[in-house]
């Protein structure tokens, strides 16, 4: 395929996956990637895409959401992807910073630009056409445009394996960092947006982003499962630590000891394994009672 063709055909998958919204990156210039190039990560799903790119080994440093692969755990952190530092980050000499464009704060990009680093953000929707989105522009911006289009075509493929869920599930997701930092995940969540397409209801539709999470509420909202990250079911003792929490017990989920546990960055990520995120989910879900 010549040059314009091969444009031709990634430009028109952009448009089918409308992503003329794009506009926050210089995504009409290509970044020449070669033998100086060093990559920070400031959001563990661009970590993912980059690494599905086969750029790992230019990635220098990474924010703590970014655990997967399993390797980049073990390059430096430059804080959590809503409160990272701009020192940490230009102390890792890095020729381009990746991020996504809801954590990074107007500080923050004047601080990596004045650095005279090229900084490129994008936005994460929380739906399986933003994930390919995502994934498509950066791919396209890097120059790996092809690579970027067939990793599009995969989280499809994923996706299509879900399970159709006939009785759909009440599904509370709560995020726990211990007992005293309790949130539920209402509408315009990344949490409430994987329950909606894997199958499930989300049991705290009544209002937007996350809420502190209270006895009456949870009794109110009476999920037939709880949804949690693996890391906040741990930090209450696991399942029997979870029914403690006042409120629990009396729930259809609390009663039939009904709670699902996934990591956190699959789940919740949006990234190239959202179609796998999409079906693991339904999976789980067809196994649940609904009451």
């Amino acid at each position: 395929m010549n040059k314009i063709a091969h444009h031709i055909t990634v430009w028109a998958y952009l448009l089918v996956l409308l992503c003329a919204s794009c506009k926050q990156t210089k995504q009409d210039t290509h970044i020449v990637i070669d033998n100086n190039t060093r990559i920070v990560s400031l959001s563990g799903t661009t970590t993912e895409v980059l690494c599905a790119l086969g750029l790992q080994a230019k990635i220098v440093g990474v924010d703590v959401t970014s655990t997967y692969p399993n390797a980049v755990k073990q390059l430096p952190k430059v804080g959590h992807n809503r409160n990272m530092s701009a020192e940490a980050i230009i102390a890792l000499r890095p020729t381009i910073v990746v991020g996504v464009r809801e954590n990074i704060s107007p500080q923050l990009a004047a601080q990596i630009q004045s650095a005279h680093v090229t900084l490129l953000a994008f936005p994460l929707q929380y739906s399986v056409a933003g994930a390919k989105n995502l994934v498509i522009h950066l791919a396209d911006t890097l120059g790996y445009a092809s690579k970027g289009i067939a990793l599009a075509k995969e989280i499809d493929r994923d996706e299509e394996a879900k399970i159709p869920i006939e009785r759909q599930p009440n599904v509370l997701f709560i995020y726990a960092r211990g007992a005293g930092t309790l949130m539920a995940a209402g509408n315009k969540t990344a949490a409430g947006s994987m329950i909606g397409l894997a199958g499930g209801r989300n049991a705290a539709s009544g209002f937007d982003d996350f809420k502190p999470l209270t006895a009456e509420s949870l009794v109110t909202a009476n999920p037939d499962v709880i949804l949690m990250f693996d890391s906040g079911l741990q930090s209450l003792g696991g399942v029997d630590g979870l029914l403690q929490i006042p409120g629990v017990a009396q729930t259809n989920a609390g009663k039939n000891k009904q709670v699902i546990e996934m990591d956190g960055q699959f789940l919740t990520g949006f990234g190239p394994r959202t179609g796998k995120a999409v079906t693991a989910l339904s999976k789980l879900l067809h196994e649940i009672r609904v009451y």
